[in-house]
């Protein structure tokens, strides 16, 4: 198919917020996030604040404003701002759990095959680190049901499952687990679980106190928005004696007065840039201000996500991984075996960009992530939506899949 012949789609009107690229077709807010103009420009403002006076800075104005943004992050996932930290990603936030728990040779940690490959990465580095063992629950592609989740998971506990690492909303997969029933029952067990939530906040209503998972940890540069380097941590108050950040610093003998100790160890682990912790609560109101607030912002994204499915599934051979009840604001969609040979077959590793998504993006300006599959279907498409894409984006995006 000739790349002219296609009429590349004008983006959402909402896109004159951000500082996207008019040349690319951005279906991949899932990866990486977009940060709007309003908040770069208040994180210049910060940086130039910190650079004019960097004494100043951090020893006499950061703490009230890393409270405030702080504050604003809490009552958004809806946990007491004493028992949340911020941290740079969910990554390190699953790092600082994992590395901070002692595990025996007997104990088992478990995980599942939808599970984000750093993550899991974590999990088996700590693992065989105490020479315990690291049980990997094999859920299928597609997925049925959030019932089959659940059963899967639980068919796999035992007598020696120390830990559950388990994702809110799968990476590669798109799926939304049941992740209040899993805690649930892992938590009747005695089991505590580890719920790596990086692309939850901003995506789906969050309620951190309520659910009772022992950690949870998310990403705060994807679905809300902020800089890049804005993650936390959220740990419940009986576990957070445990707890420490990777980097060892002054909060570990030094107590302030009205904070917790997670929140003296967590905020100040050596000199860095905090500005990305600072601009959360900018990034939220940013999307308090459109229509229906950050909810409405979420149904939008829902929406547009199951326009997405629609177009993609009526003009091309493909089929979504899970029901439409279990899909966000990303879905991800089995691609036909006439696409798998010989290019789309690579097993590529990860971090690296397979050949098809090169391709869209080379060829039609079109930027999806494909993932390849060990497992059948071996290859996925993932989708993401948000306030500056549009349907015509999808429409493109199926033409020029039908080309490839």
């Amino acid at each position: 198919m000739n790349p002219n012949a296609l009429s590349f789609p004008s983006p959402s009107p909402a896109s004159s917020a951000w500082r996207l690229d008019p040349a690319v077709v951005m279906l991949n807010h899932g990866s990486f996030g977009a940060c709007p103009t309003v908040v770069l420009q208040r994180q210049q403002e910060l940086r130039d604040r910190l650079e004019a006076e960097p004494v100043r800075f951090f020893l006499r104005e950061m703490p009230a404003l890393l409270d405030a943004s702080r504050e604003a992050l809490a009552r958004l996932v809806g946990a007491p701002a004493c028992d949340v930290a911020f941290v740079r990603n969910a990554t390190s936030g699953v790092n600082g759990v994992l590395r901070s728990l002692r595990f025996a040779p007997s104990d088992e940690l478990l995980v599942t095959n939808h599970e984000y490959n750093a993550c899991s990465n974590a999990a088996r580095f700590v693992a065989d680190r105490a020479g315990a063992r690291l049980v990997v629950v094999k859920l299928p592609v597609p997925i049925s049901s959030p019932d089959e989740i659940v059963d899967r998971v639980m068919e796999c506990v035992s007598d020696r499952t120390r830990l559950v690492l388990v994702d809110h909303i799968a990476s590669p997969t798109a799926v939304v687990f049941p992740i209040e029933a899993l805690v649930a029952r892992l938590d009747a067990r005695g089991i505590d679980v580890l719920v790596d939530g990086a692309h939850a906040p901003g995506m789906v209503p969050l309620e951190l106190e309520r659910l009772g998972a022992a950690y949870y940890t998310g990403n705060c540069h994807k679905w809300l928005c902020a800089p890049k380097g804005a993650g936390f941590l959220y740990v419940r108050p009986d576990r957070q004696e445990d707890i420490h950040p990777a980097v060892i610093s002054h909060g570990l003998n030094y107590q302030r007065p009205g904070y917790s100790r997670l929140q003296d160890e967590f905020d100040w682990t050596g000199t860095d840039d905090p500005t990305p912790w600072l601009c959360v609560g900018e990034a939220i109101r940013f999307l308090e201000r459109f229509e229906g607030g950050l909810e409405g912002v979420m149904r939008h994204h829902h929406r547009l996500v199951r326009e997405a499915c629609g177009v993609l599934c009526s003009r091309l051979d493909v089929r979504p991984v899970c029901p439409e009840g279990m899909l966000g604001s990303m879905a991800a969609f089995e691609l036909p075996a006439a696409m798998d040979l010989p290019r789309a077959a690579v097993a590529t590793p990860a971090g690296e960009v397979h050949p098809l998504q090169t391709e869209l993006f080379e060829r039609f300006g079109i930027e999806v992530p494909i993932f390849y599959w060990p497992e059948e279907p071996h290859l996925i498409l993932r989708v993401s939506a948000h306030l500056y894409n549009s349907r015509a984006q999808y429409e493109y995006l199926a033409q020029a899949l039908s080309g490839c």
